[in-house]
């Protein structure tokens, strides 16, 4: 049986992140963020023996205007619903006095969570992004807590994961699919192209110091079929003359409006020869179509290209309603829940069993140096995701602001995935893989914790009223 908890405490703070050169991805510019820190202590159920305490962390950069979109809310505004989405969710979990599973806890509030938000106008995919913060330190202190490590751990099913939210699956399948997992020693980095980076030359995206060596390549689409046309052909261009071999996946971020639209741009790619390099290397198109209409949309021919969902994976039934409608992938981010990515990578290996193929991916560039990356990095080792965007480094400079102390620890701790740079320590890429070694001390992915006393607490944005919304 799988060890109950108690959550005690959970304290959250926040850290700005400057960045080192801006990102685009569709009409949103990002030149700056803040990483949201999570501290959870829990108490592990010992049936009458001594209390056994454990204190638990997790980080993620609240990536503005990607959770929401809408176009009258500001990218602060956005920034500061997924700040509300935390302390939401902070009080379910603590307002929960009793013991249950990790995922217990998890499953029991979600719901409530969501109907939360929603009564703020925060929609369910930031609404995720609390549980979500959550659920990563409640697990890292039950790792730490068990001195077990992260891989044996969810091997064990340690969290308690069922079909509880997942009512297509059963128990046994979940728990049948972590008992098959062993960890990646490598997961290759996929680098991604904004749309205002340079294509060309020096700095271009054949650039090696540019690229750090990636075989994977991720592009960025703005949703008009012939602009990004000839976007990618240029991009083609400089990938051919890569001393190795490479493949590429395309993200709209639901830039393209309709099927029509999306069907031109996969018409280009079908039969333009100038876009072969591209087409030849594709593996699949990524969240085109908006979120909001996706469901009513079925690809029909265009399921001839795999096409996965990302901003519309905002719930435990998206990636079934994504199959029915002929998309073949789903998007794994911690920052979206840990559960769900595994209840997902489950559908995905089951689906596939049949003789259909079936698959999840690595999709995120809020994993900052420190604990959210190497947690994310780890989930996607435990599930099977062979490569990833992991581009937060090019964006921004190693660990930024972390203070000097803080850097030194990650390096000196898990000197397989950080290297020293000058003054700069930054990520470590090994012939375009990052390692996984050290991601095994026990707890979630990380030997060590953030300096607490150096974060701000995080901000308390004042919940919004029903008239304040409809304002």
């Amino acid at each position: 049986m799988p060890p109950r908890i108690a959550v005690r405490d959970i304290s959250l703070f926040e850290r700005p992140v400057p960045f080192s050169k801006p990102f685009r991805f569709g009409s949103v510019v990002i030149n700056a963020s803040a990483q949201a820190f999570v501290r959870a202590e829990i108490e592990i159920e010992d049936k009458g023996k001594e209390k056994s305490t454990s204190v638990g962390a997790s980080a993620e950069l609240m990536a503005s205007k990607w959770f929401d979109k809408r176009a009258h809310l500001t990218p602060p505004q956005t920034v500061d619903e997924l700040r509300r989405s935390l302390a939401i969710a902070r009080d379910l979990y603590l307002a929960r006095s009793g013991f249950d599973t990790a995922f217990g806890h998890h499953a029991a509030v979600i719901a409530a969570q969501v109907e939360a938000c929603a009564k703020e106008d925060i929609p369910p995919l930031a609404a995720g992004f609390g549980p979500a913060e959550i659920d990563k330190a409640i697990l890292d202190a039950l790792l730490r807590g068990l001195g077990v490590n992260f891989f044996d751990g969810m091997a064990q099913n340690i969290a308690g994961i069922n079909a509880r939210l997942s009512p297509d699956l059963g128990d046994a399948d979940i728990a049948q699919f972590l008992r098959g997992r062993q960890r990646l020693e490598r997961v290759a980095i996929r680098h991604t192209v904004g749309m205002d980076d340079q294509i060309e030359g020096e700095g271009g995206v054949a650039d090696v110091r540019e690229n750090a060596g990636a075989r994977y390549f991720k592009l960025k689409l703005n949703g008009d079929p012939e602009a990004d046309a000839a976007r990618l052909i240029r991009i083609g261009n400089e990938l051919t003359t890569l001393p190795h071999d490479y493949s590429v996946t395309l993200d709209a971020n639901e830039q393209y409006a309709d099927l029509m639209a999306l069907g031109a741009l996969v018409e280009r790619l079908d039969r333009d020869a100038a876009l072969k390099p591209i087409a030849i290397k594709l593996l699949y198109i990524e969240q085109p179509m908006p979120r909001d209409s996706f469901r009513q949309s079925p690809l029909g021919a265009l399921s001839r290209r795999d096409i996965i969902i990302d901003e519309a994976d905002d719930s435990y039934d998206a990636f079934p309603a994504a199959r029915a409608l002929g998309y073949r992938g789903i998007s794994s981010k911690s920052c979206k829940g840990i559960y769900k990515s595994v209840v997902n990578a489950t559908r995905a290996a089951r689906w596939s069993a049949d003789g259909e193929r079936f698959f999840i991916s690595g999709e995120d560039l809020t994993c900052q140096a420190g604990l959210g990356v190497q947690q994310d990095l780890a989930l996607g080792a435990l599930i099977g995701v062979t490569h990833a965007e992991r581009n937060g480094h090019h964006y921004v400079d190693g660990f930024a602001d972390t203070p000097a102390a803080e850097a030194e620890a990650f390096l000196s701790a898990h000197p397989d995935l950080y290297m020293r740079d000058g003054a700069t320590i930054r990520l470590a890429i090994h012939d375009g893989d990052l390692l996984t070694g050290s991601l095994t001390a026990p707890g979630f992915a990380s030997k060590v914790h953030p300096e607490w006393t150096a974060l701000s607490p995080l901000q308390q944005p004042k919940a919004k009223t029903l008239q304040e919304q409809s304002i």
